[in-house]
């Protein structure tokens, strides 16, 4: 039975797994520093030949006015959203903690081709953001994919599988890892473009994935806003989604990404959502590397039932 709080032995071991310190940033700095984007909460009904060139589940042509209330969202079916992270064989070394974020590319392949034979349908960040917000219709049995930190194993191993059944998703990059090679290497720059020009998301999964449970004002700067900078400025397009370290979240953090501009937020930890920015809590789910693929749509179907 799937279980969605994540263990302290878990969490202890992903920090580790992260590899990063903390970085100083100027207390001067404060969060009005983040760029402007167009989003739902601020961009008024696009003209008719705007609205043309634009796909009709973007944010872009998602008016103000028609972005439903936090009771309406938290009352809407959800969408599965499976999680991912390491996407390659597991080694002799990997210990049992190691094993639970690791899917193997076997096990992977497996999963993706249950989703396609059973008629699933691997919607977009804006797609279901557009549900979410307005009840825009989605195709039939929609599903979203999402990859966390930015392993060079999701690029190698997972983007391949994705392709073949022409499947989108999200990708989280955690940016003090960019380009970096080693034990666990890490996308770079160009990878990370190629994921964006080939019409998947890339996500902000702050600078060097520490507890947003413990930001102070100047951590939102290091965390979520110069990180998103980054990335828009690798991948030449908006930055409009967030995804929790350790998918935990509370309150204040969504509170905080609200105000910063975030369209929606990714979390990992409770069934539980903000009652008041439901869309900064949104549901997933780990895909683990031990289900079959009637394990993984049995977890599907019963954690989000409603």
């Amino acid at each position: 039975m799937y279980k969605p709080f994540l263990t302290t032995a878990l969490l202890a071991s992903l920090a580790l797994g992260c590899g990063v310190k903390s970085k100083n940033v100027d207390e001067n700095t404060t969060a009005a520093t983040l760029p402007t984007e167009t989003s739902a909460s601020s961009t008024s009904a696009t003209t008719e030949g705007e609205a043309a060139n634009v796909p009709a589940a973007s944010p872009a042509v998602v008016p103000a006015g028609k972005i439903a209330d936090a009771a309406t969202i938290l009352s809407r079916k959800q969408v599965p959203i499976l999680c991912y992270h390491q996407i390659r064989d597991w080694r002799g070394t990997d210990s049992k903690t190691a094993k639970d974020y690791i899917c193997p590319t076997s096990i992977f392949t497996q999963q993706m081709q249950m989703l396609a034979d059973s008629g699933y349908n691997a919607i977009t960040a804006d797609q279901l953001y557009a549900y979410l917000t307005t009840g825009a219709a989605l195709p039939d049995k929609p599903v979203f994919l999402t990859f966390d930190d930015g392993d060079l194993d999701q690029y190698e191993n997972a983007l391949p599988v994705l392709d073949k059944h022409k499947f989108k998703a999200m990708f989280g990059i955690m940016t003090v890892a960019i380009g970096r090679r080693g034990k666990q290497p890490y996308m770079d720059k160009t990878q990370i473009k190629d994921l964006a020009d080939r019409g998947h998301e890339v996500s902000c999964h702050t600078w060097d994935h520490h507890n947003t449970k413990k930001y102070t004002a100047a951590d939102w700067v290091t965390q979520a806003v110069e990180p998103k900078k980054k990335l828009e400025d690798i991948t030449g397009k908006p930055v409009k989604y967030f995804v929790y370290p350790f998918g935990l979240w509370n309150h204040e953090a969504a509170a905080e990404l609200q105000k910063l501009g975030y369209l929606a937020s990714f979390q990992l930890s409770e069934k539980k959502r903000d009652e008041q920015f439901p869309l900064q809590s949104v549901r997933r789910i780990i895909a683990s590397g031990y289900w079959s693929p009637k394990t993984l749509h049995n977890a599907m179907v019963g954690s989000f039932k409603g």
